[in-house]
Protein backbone atom coordinates (compact mmCIF):
# COMPACT_ATOMS: atom_id res chain seq x y z
CA UNK A 1 0.00 0.00 0.00
CA UNK A 2 2.78 2.64 0.68
CA UNK A 3 4.54 2.06 -2.41
CA UNK A 4 1.48 2.88 -4.27
CA UNK A 5 0.79 5.42 -2.27
CA UNK A 6 4.28 6.95 -2.92
CA UNK A 7 3.90 6.01 -6.60
CA UNK A 8 0.93 8.18 -6.97
CA UNK A 9 2.58 10.93 -5.09
CA UNK A 10 5.13 10.49 -7.64
CA UNK A 11 3.39 10.68 -10.35
CA UNK A 12 1.61 14.27 -9.41
CA UNK A 13 4.36 15.92 -8.67
CA UNK A 14 5.70 14.60 -12.08
CA UNK A 15 2.97 16.17 -13.31
CA UNK A 16 3.00 19.53 -11.63
CA UNK A 17 6.27 20.25 -13.00
CA UNK A 18 4.62 19.66 -17.17
CA UNK A 19 1.44 21.66 -16.30
CA UNK A 20 -0.10 24.50 -14.05
CA UNK A 21 -1.52 22.99 -11.26
CA UNK A 22 -4.70 24.09 -12.41
CA UNK A 23 -4.73 22.62 -15.87
CA UNK A 24 -3.81 18.85 -13.90
CA UNK A 25 -6.90 19.10 -11.63
CA UNK A 26 -9.32 20.29 -14.31
CA UNK A 27 -7.63 17.76 -17.44
CA UNK A 28 -7.13 14.65 -15.51
CA UNK A 29 -11.14 14.09 -14.54
CA UNK A 30 -12.66 15.46 -17.72
CA UNK A 31 -10.58 13.92 -20.24
CA UNK A 32 -9.81 10.52 -19.02
CA UNK A 33 -12.99 8.99 -20.60
CA UNK A 34 -13.73 5.49 -19.09
CA UNK A 35 -13.98 3.14 -21.96
CA UNK A 36 -15.24 0.17 -19.98
CA UNK A 37 -18.29 -0.34 -17.44
CA UNK A 38 -18.25 0.99 -14.14
CA UNK A 39 -16.38 -1.75 -12.86
CA UNK A 40 -13.47 -0.41 -15.16
CA UNK A 41 -12.87 2.67 -13.46
CA UNK A 42 -10.59 1.46 -10.91
CA UNK A 43 -8.26 0.00 -13.31
CA UNK A 44 -8.32 2.78 -15.11
CA UNK A 45 -7.41 5.16 -12.16
CA UNK A 46 -4.74 3.17 -10.92
CA UNK A 47 -3.37 1.71 -14.06
CA UNK A 48 -3.62 4.80 -16.70
CA UNK A 49 -5.54 7.30 -15.79
CA UNK A 50 -2.98 9.36 -14.25
CA UNK A 51 0.51 8.54 -16.10
CA UNK A 52 2.03 11.88 -17.14
CA UNK A 53 2.05 10.58 -20.88
CA UNK A 54 -1.80 10.65 -21.03
CA UNK A 55 -1.61 14.25 -19.92
CA UNK A 56 1.07 15.60 -21.98
CA UNK A 57 -1.04 14.29 -24.91
CA UNK A 58 -4.31 16.03 -23.50
CA UNK A 59 -4.58 19.79 -24.87
CA UNK A 60 -6.19 22.76 -22.98
CA UNK A 61 -8.87 22.25 -25.50
CA UNK A 62 -10.05 19.21 -23.53
CA UNK A 63 -11.32 20.90 -20.80
CA UNK A 64 -13.53 22.79 -22.92
CA UNK A 65 -15.06 19.61 -23.97
CA UNK A 66 -18.57 19.19 -22.19
CA UNK A 67 -18.39 16.31 -19.57
CA UNK A 68 -21.33 14.83 -18.14
CA UNK A 69 -21.56 14.51 -14.26
CA UNK A 70 -21.30 10.64 -14.61
CA UNK A 71 -17.89 10.95 -15.91
CA UNK A 72 -16.69 13.43 -13.59
CA UNK A 73 -17.91 10.89 -10.27
CA UNK A 74 -17.23 7.76 -11.95
CA UNK A 75 -12.92 8.98 -11.41
CA UNK A 76 -13.77 10.70 -8.55
CA UNK A 77 -15.40 8.17 -6.34
CA UNK A 78 -12.72 5.25 -7.59
CA UNK A 79 -9.42 7.87 -6.48
CA UNK A 80 -11.39 8.23 -3.13
CA UNK A 81 -10.98 4.55 -2.09
CA UNK A 82 -7.77 2.96 -0.43
CA UNK A 83 -5.10 1.35 -3.05
CA UNK A 84 -6.02 -1.92 -1.85
CA UNK A 85 -10.08 -1.54 -2.73
CA UNK A 86 -9.10 -0.33 -5.61
CA UNK A 87 -6.86 -3.25 -6.66
CA UNK A 88 -9.58 -5.46 -5.48
CA UNK A 89 -12.15 -3.90 -7.95
CA UNK A 90 -9.33 -4.13 -10.59
CA UNK A 91 -9.26 -8.17 -10.50
CA UNK A 92 -13.23 -8.21 -9.89
CA UNK A 93 -13.44 -6.50 -13.10
CA UNK A 94 -12.01 -9.03 -15.02
CA UNK A 95 -14.12 -11.84 -13.33
CA UNK A 96 -17.51 -12.86 -15.47
CA UNK A 97 -20.62 -13.20 -12.91
CA UNK A 98 -20.35 -16.62 -11.91
CA UNK A 99 -23.62 -18.49 -12.33
CA UNK A 100 -24.94 -21.19 -10.38
CA UNK A 101 -24.17 -24.20 -12.26
CA UNK A 102 -20.75 -22.49 -12.79
CA UNK A 103 -20.47 -22.39 -8.76
CA UNK A 104 -21.43 -25.75 -8.35
CA UNK A 105 -20.56 -28.04 -11.13
CA UNK A 106 -21.21 -30.85 -9.18
CA UNK A 107 -24.65 -30.69 -8.68
CA UNK A 108 -24.85 -29.97 -12.37
CA UNK A 109 -22.97 -33.53 -12.86
CA UNK A 110 -25.29 -35.42 -10.00
CA UNK A 111 -28.27 -33.68 -11.92
CA UNK A 112 -27.05 -35.25 -15.27
CA UNK A 113 -26.52 -38.94 -13.61
CA UNK A 114 -30.22 -38.53 -11.89
CA UNK A 115 -31.79 -38.22 -15.03
CA UNK A 116 -29.43 -40.29 -17.18
CA UNK A 117 -30.68 -43.40 -15.31
CA UNK A 118 -34.67 -41.87 -14.59
CA UNK A 119 -34.98 -41.65 -18.06
CA UNK A 120 -33.29 -44.60 -19.02
CA UNK A 121 -36.02 -46.66 -16.09
CA UNK A 122 -38.99 -45.31 -17.16
CA UNK A 123 -37.52 -46.06 -20.74
CA UNK A 124 -37.33 -49.99 -19.94
CA UNK A 125 -40.77 -50.27 -17.65
CA UNK A 126 -42.68 -48.36 -20.60
CA UNK A 127 -40.91 -50.63 -23.73
CA UNK A 128 -42.26 -53.64 -21.80
CA UNK A 129 -45.05 -52.94 -20.99
CA UNK A 130 -46.03 -51.93 -24.58
CA UNK A 131 -44.91 -55.22 -25.34
CA UNK A 132 -46.92 -56.69 -22.87
CA UNK A 133 -49.90 -55.85 -25.35
CA UNK A 134 -47.99 -55.20 -27.97
CA UNK A 135 -45.50 -57.66 -29.29
CA UNK A 136 -43.67 -56.33 -32.53
CA UNK A 137 -40.09 -55.34 -31.40
CA UNK A 138 -38.71 -53.83 -34.77
CA UNK A 139 -41.99 -51.39 -35.59
CA UNK A 140 -41.21 -50.41 -31.98
CA UNK A 141 -37.72 -49.96 -32.32
CA UNK A 142 -38.43 -47.47 -35.83
CA UNK A 143 -40.54 -45.88 -33.83
CA UNK A 144 -38.22 -45.45 -30.81
CA UNK A 145 -35.76 -43.37 -33.91
CA UNK A 146 -38.46 -42.09 -35.37
CA UNK A 147 -39.58 -40.00 -32.66
CA UNK A 148 -35.99 -39.03 -31.85
CA UNK A 149 -35.36 -38.27 -35.07
CA UNK A 150 -38.44 -35.85 -34.77
CA UNK A 151 -37.02 -34.51 -32.08
CA UNK A 152 -33.36 -33.55 -33.89
CA UNK A 153 -35.57 -31.85 -36.78
CA UNK A 154 -37.32 -29.56 -34.48
CA UNK A 155 -34.39 -28.53 -32.28
CA UNK A 156 -32.24 -27.96 -35.73
CA UNK A 157 -35.27 -25.66 -36.28
CA UNK A 158 -34.99 -23.45 -33.81
CA UNK A 159 -31.12 -23.47 -33.34
CA UNK A 160 -31.05 -25.37 -30.17
CA UNK A 161 -28.39 -26.47 -31.46
CA UNK A 162 -27.07 -25.28 -34.21
CA UNK A 163 -27.38 -28.02 -36.97
CA UNK A 164 -23.72 -29.18 -38.02
CA UNK A 165 -22.88 -29.40 -41.68
CA UNK A 166 -22.80 -32.88 -43.32
CA UNK A 167 -20.39 -33.89 -46.58
CA UNK A 168 -19.89 -37.16 -47.87
CA UNK A 169 -16.80 -37.87 -46.20
CA UNK A 170 -18.46 -37.80 -42.56
CA UNK A 171 -21.42 -39.26 -44.64
CA UNK A 172 -19.44 -42.71 -45.55
CA UNK A 173 -17.50 -42.87 -42.19
CA UNK A 174 -20.99 -42.80 -40.18
CA UNK A 175 -22.80 -45.27 -42.42
CA UNK A 176 -21.34 -48.28 -40.56
CA UNK A 177 -21.94 -46.62 -36.89
CA UNK A 178 -25.57 -45.83 -37.92
CA UNK A 179 -25.87 -49.90 -39.20
CA UNK A 180 -24.42 -51.09 -35.99
CA UNK A 181 -26.53 -49.22 -33.93
CA UNK A 182 -29.56 -49.77 -35.70
CA UNK A 183 -28.69 -53.58 -35.30
CA UNK A 184 -27.93 -53.55 -31.72
CA UNK A 185 -31.08 -51.43 -31.17
CA UNK A 186 -33.52 -53.65 -33.06
CA UNK A 187 -32.09 -57.05 -31.72
CA UNK A 188 -32.42 -55.52 -27.88
CA UNK A 189 -35.90 -54.86 -28.74
CA UNK A 190 -36.58 -58.16 -30.03
CA UNK A 191 -34.87 -59.44 -26.42
CA UNK A 192 -36.89 -57.58 -24.20
CA UNK A 193 -39.75 -58.73 -25.82
CA UNK A 194 -38.99 -62.36 -25.85
CA UNK A 195 -37.49 -62.34 -21.81
CA UNK A 196 -37.87 -60.47 -18.74
CA UNK A 197 -35.78 -57.06 -18.84
CA UNK A 198 -33.19 -58.03 -15.78
CA UNK A 199 -32.31 -61.16 -17.66
CA UNK A 200 -31.57 -59.22 -21.36
CA UNK A 201 -29.59 -56.81 -19.15
CA UNK A 202 -28.19 -59.32 -17.38
CA UNK A 203 -26.83 -61.01 -20.86
CA UNK A 204 -25.94 -57.31 -21.58
CA UNK A 205 -23.61 -57.56 -19.06
CA UNK A 206 -21.52 -59.32 -21.34
CA UNK A 207 -20.84 -56.33 -24.02
CA UNK A 208 -17.20 -55.59 -22.39
CA UNK A 209 -16.07 -58.79 -22.78
CA UNK A 210 -17.02 -58.81 -26.61
CA UNK A 211 -15.36 -55.23 -26.78
CA UNK A 212 -12.01 -56.91 -25.50
CA UNK A 213 -11.90 -59.55 -27.66
CA UNK A 214 -12.79 -57.44 -30.85
CA UNK A 215 -9.99 -55.02 -29.32
CA UNK A 216 -7.42 -57.64 -29.08
CA UNK A 217 -8.60 -59.63 -32.42
CA UNK A 218 -9.87 -57.41 -34.56
CA UNK A 219 -8.06 -54.12 -34.07
CA UNK A 220 -4.54 -55.60 -33.01
CA UNK A 221 -4.79 -54.27 -29.32
CA UNK A 222 -2.84 -55.89 -26.51
CA UNK A 223 -4.87 -56.45 -23.57
CA UNK A 224 -3.47 -56.58 -20.25
CA UNK A 225 -3.92 -59.89 -18.35
CA UNK A 226 -6.04 -58.13 -15.12
CA UNK A 227 -8.90 -56.81 -18.16
CA UNK A 228 -8.85 -60.25 -19.08
CA UNK A 229 -8.91 -61.63 -15.81
CA UNK A 230 -11.40 -59.17 -14.45
CA UNK A 231 -13.88 -60.33 -16.90
CA UNK A 232 -13.94 -63.77 -15.91
CA UNK A 233 -16.84 -63.17 -12.91
CA UNK A 234 -18.68 -61.10 -15.86
CA UNK A 235 -18.63 -64.53 -17.62
CA UNK A 236 -19.29 -66.79 -14.46
CA UNK A 237 -22.46 -64.70 -13.28
CA UNK A 238 -24.13 -64.27 -16.71
CA UNK A 239 -24.12 -68.32 -17.34
CA UNK A 240 -24.91 -68.55 -13.93
CA UNK A 241 -27.62 -66.26 -14.38
CA UNK A 242 -29.11 -67.89 -17.73
CA UNK A 243 -29.35 -71.42 -16.66
CA UNK A 244 -31.90 -71.03 -13.64
CA UNK A 245 -33.51 -68.07 -15.19
CA UNK A 246 -37.48 -68.28 -15.37
CA UNK A 247 -38.13 -66.31 -18.42
CA UNK A 248 -35.56 -68.13 -20.62
CA UNK A 249 -35.94 -68.33 -24.29
CA UNK A 250 -33.22 -68.85 -27.07
CA UNK A 251 -34.97 -65.98 -28.78
CA UNK A 252 -34.13 -63.47 -26.01
CA UNK A 253 -30.29 -64.86 -25.69
CA UNK A 254 -29.73 -64.75 -29.12
CA UNK A 255 -30.81 -61.12 -29.89
CA UNK A 256 -29.03 -59.98 -26.49
CA UNK A 257 -26.10 -61.54 -27.89
CA UNK A 258 -26.53 -60.31 -31.45
CA UNK A 259 -27.05 -56.86 -29.65
CA UNK A 260 -23.63 -57.01 -28.16
CA UNK A 261 -21.32 -57.85 -30.78
CA UNK A 262 -23.19 -55.01 -32.91
CA UNK A 263 -22.67 -52.13 -30.36
CA UNK A 264 -19.24 -54.29 -30.41
CA UNK A 265 -18.43 -53.28 -34.16
CA UNK A 266 -20.55 -49.66 -33.34
CA UNK A 267 -17.34 -49.00 -30.75
CA UNK A 268 -14.41 -50.50 -33.50
CA UNK A 269 -16.48 -48.05 -36.55
CA UNK A 270 -16.81 -44.97 -33.97
CA UNK A 271 -13.03 -45.07 -33.29
CA UNK A 272 -12.53 -44.56 -36.70
CA UNK A 273 -15.37 -42.19 -37.72
CA UNK A 274 -13.48 -39.26 -35.13
CA UNK A 275 -14.50 -35.74 -35.91
CA UNK A 276 -14.67 -32.54 -34.48
CA UNK A 277 -18.89 -32.48 -34.60
CA UNK A 278 -19.99 -32.44 -30.89
CA UNK A 279 -21.83 -35.43 -30.33
CA UNK A 280 -25.81 -33.94 -30.18
CA UNK A 281 -25.20 -33.55 -33.83
CA UNK A 282 -23.71 -36.82 -34.02
CA UNK A 283 -25.90 -38.62 -32.89
CA UNK A 284 -28.57 -36.88 -34.48
CA UNK A 285 -27.18 -37.37 -37.59
CA UNK A 286 -26.72 -41.24 -36.66
CA UNK A 287 -30.16 -41.93 -35.52
CA UNK A 288 -31.85 -40.29 -39.23
CA UNK A 289 -29.26 -43.26 -40.35
CA UNK A 290 -30.39 -45.71 -38.27
CA UNK A 291 -33.91 -45.17 -39.39
CA UNK A 292 -33.56 -45.67 -42.59
CA UNK A 293 -32.28 -49.23 -42.18
CA UNK A 294 -34.68 -50.18 -39.63
CA UNK A 295 -37.69 -49.32 -41.60
CA UNK A 296 -37.22 -52.14 -44.23
CA UNK A 297 -37.09 -55.30 -41.86
CA UNK A 298 -40.08 -54.17 -39.92
CA UNK A 299 -42.17 -53.89 -43.14
CA UNK A 300 -41.02 -57.26 -44.62
CA UNK A 301 -41.41 -59.22 -41.14
CA UNK A 302 -43.93 -57.41 -39.07
CA UNK A 303 -45.73 -55.23 -41.71
CA UNK A 304 -48.30 -58.07 -42.79
CA UNK A 305 -49.41 -59.34 -39.21
CA UNK A 306 -49.25 -55.22 -38.21
CA UNK A 307 -51.83 -54.81 -40.94
CA UNK A 308 -53.45 -58.20 -40.14
CA UNK A 309 -54.53 -57.91 -36.52
CA UNK A 310 -51.03 -55.95 -34.51
CA UNK A 311 -52.54 -52.50 -34.43
CA UNK A 312 -56.36 -53.54 -34.18
CA UNK A 313 -55.66 -55.77 -31.20
CA UNK A 314 -53.66 -53.51 -29.37
CA UNK A 315 -55.97 -50.82 -29.72
CA UNK A 316 -58.54 -52.99 -28.76
CA UNK A 317 -56.76 -53.81 -25.69
CA UNK A 318 -55.59 -50.24 -24.37
CA UNK A 319 -57.54 -47.87 -26.73
CA UNK A 320 -56.05 -45.65 -29.44
CA UNK A 321 -54.88 -42.74 -27.44
CA UNK A 322 -53.22 -45.23 -24.80
CA UNK A 323 -51.41 -47.03 -27.57
CA UNK A 324 -50.16 -43.48 -29.08
CA UNK A 325 -48.98 -42.03 -26.39
CA UNK A 326 -47.06 -44.96 -25.46
CA UNK A 327 -45.49 -45.18 -28.43
CA UNK A 328 -44.57 -41.29 -28.21
CA UNK A 329 -43.16 -41.35 -24.63
CA UNK A 330 -40.90 -44.37 -24.81
CA UNK A 331 -38.94 -42.96 -28.47
CA UNK A 332 -38.70 -39.80 -26.08
CA UNK A 333 -37.63 -41.55 -23.70
CA UNK A 334 -35.25 -43.31 -25.56
CA UNK A 335 -33.91 -40.53 -27.79
CA UNK A 336 -33.00 -38.43 -24.30
CA UNK A 337 -31.55 -41.06 -22.24
CA UNK A 338 -28.95 -41.60 -24.79
CA UNK A 339 -28.77 -37.81 -25.50
CA UNK A 340 -27.85 -37.30 -21.73
CA UNK A 341 -25.58 -40.31 -21.60
CA UNK A 342 -23.52 -38.64 -24.25
CA UNK A 343 -23.66 -35.40 -22.13
CA UNK A 344 -23.20 -37.10 -19.34
CA UNK A 345 -20.06 -38.48 -20.88
CA UNK A 346 -18.32 -35.24 -22.06
CA UNK A 347 -18.65 -33.80 -18.03
CA UNK A 348 -17.06 -36.59 -16.15
CA UNK A 349 -13.73 -38.72 -16.41
CA UNK A 350 -13.76 -42.38 -18.04
CA UNK A 351 -13.71 -44.08 -14.84
CA UNK A 352 -16.89 -42.40 -13.37
CA UNK A 353 -18.89 -42.63 -16.17
CA UNK A 354 -17.94 -46.70 -16.78
CA UNK A 355 -19.29 -47.13 -12.50
CA UNK A 356 -22.43 -44.87 -13.31
CA UNK A 357 -23.02 -46.88 -16.27
CA UNK A 358 -22.76 -50.29 -13.94
CA UNK A 359 -24.50 -48.57 -11.62
CA UNK A 360 -27.34 -47.77 -14.43
CA UNK A 361 -28.19 -51.09 -14.54
CA UNK A 362 -28.26 -51.97 -11.14
CA UNK A 363 -30.88 -49.56 -11.28
CA UNK A 364 -32.46 -50.76 -14.21
CA UNK A 365 -32.57 -54.87 -13.15
CA UNK A 366 -33.90 -53.62 -9.31
CA UNK A 367 -36.33 -51.55 -10.47
CA UNK A 368 -37.74 -53.94 -13.53
CA UNK A 369 -37.62 -56.28 -10.91
CA UNK A 370 -39.76 -54.12 -8.53
CA UNK A 371 -42.30 -53.16 -11.36
CA UNK A 372 -43.10 -56.49 -13.10
CA UNK A 373 -42.82 -58.46 -10.59
CA UNK A 374 -40.61 -61.05 -12.03
CA UNK A 375 -39.89 -63.87 -9.92
CA UNK A 376 -36.08 -64.98 -9.83
CA UNK A 377 -34.64 -67.78 -8.34
CA UNK A 378 -31.78 -67.64 -5.86
CA UNK A 379 -28.77 -68.42 -8.42
CA UNK A 380 -29.89 -65.96 -10.97
CA UNK A 381 -29.81 -63.60 -8.11
CA UNK A 382 -26.27 -64.30 -7.30
CA UNK A 383 -25.51 -65.04 -11.26
CA UNK A 384 -26.89 -61.42 -11.77
CA UNK A 385 -25.23 -59.81 -8.32
CA UNK A 386 -21.50 -61.42 -9.79
CA UNK A 387 -21.61 -60.41 -13.27
CA UNK A 388 -22.40 -57.19 -12.05
CA UNK A 389 -19.56 -56.71 -9.88
CA UNK A 390 -17.05 -58.27 -12.81
CA UNK A 391 -18.57 -55.40 -14.75
CA UNK A 392 -17.42 -53.07 -12.32
CA UNK A 393 -14.05 -54.43 -12.02
CA UNK A 394 -13.69 -54.42 -15.28
CA UNK A 395 -14.83 -51.02 -16.13
CA UNK A 396 -12.37 -49.71 -13.08
CA UNK A 397 -9.83 -51.17 -14.73
CA UNK A 398 -10.00 -50.08 -17.85
CA UNK A 399 -10.94 -46.45 -17.45
CA UNK A 400 -7.54 -46.34 -15.31
CA UNK A 401 -5.71 -47.14 -18.33
CA UNK A 402 -7.36 -44.80 -20.09
CA UNK A 403 -6.44 -42.38 -17.45
CA UNK A 404 -2.77 -42.97 -17.84
CA UNK A 405 -2.72 -42.91 -21.20
CA UNK A 406 -4.18 -39.18 -21.42
CA UNK A 407 -1.87 -38.38 -19.24
CA UNK A 408 0.96 -39.90 -21.41
CA UNK A 409 0.04 -38.21 -24.02
CA UNK A 410 -0.41 -34.72 -22.02
CA UNK A 411 3.29 -35.07 -21.05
Amino acid sequence: MESRLMSGATTISGISLLRKPATVNTTCFASARPTGGVEDSGNLIWGRQLRPAILLKTSPVTISFPATKREILRPSLASASSPAQSSDSAGDAKVAPIGVFEKYPALVTGFFFFMWYFLNVIFNIINKKIYNYFPYPYFVSVIHLFVGVVYCLVSWAVGLPKRAPMDSNLLKVLIPVAVCHALGHVTSNVSFAAVAVSFTHTIKALEPFFNAAASQFILGQQIPLTLWLSLAPVVLGVSMASLTELSFNWTGFISAMISNISFTYRSIYSKKAMTDMDSTNIYAYISIIALFVCIPPAIIIEGPQLIKHGFSDAIAKVGLTKFLSDLFWVGMFYHLYNQLATNTLERVAPLTHAVGNVLKRVFVIGFSILVFGNKISTQTAIGTCIAIAGVAIYSFFKAKMEEEKQQMKAA
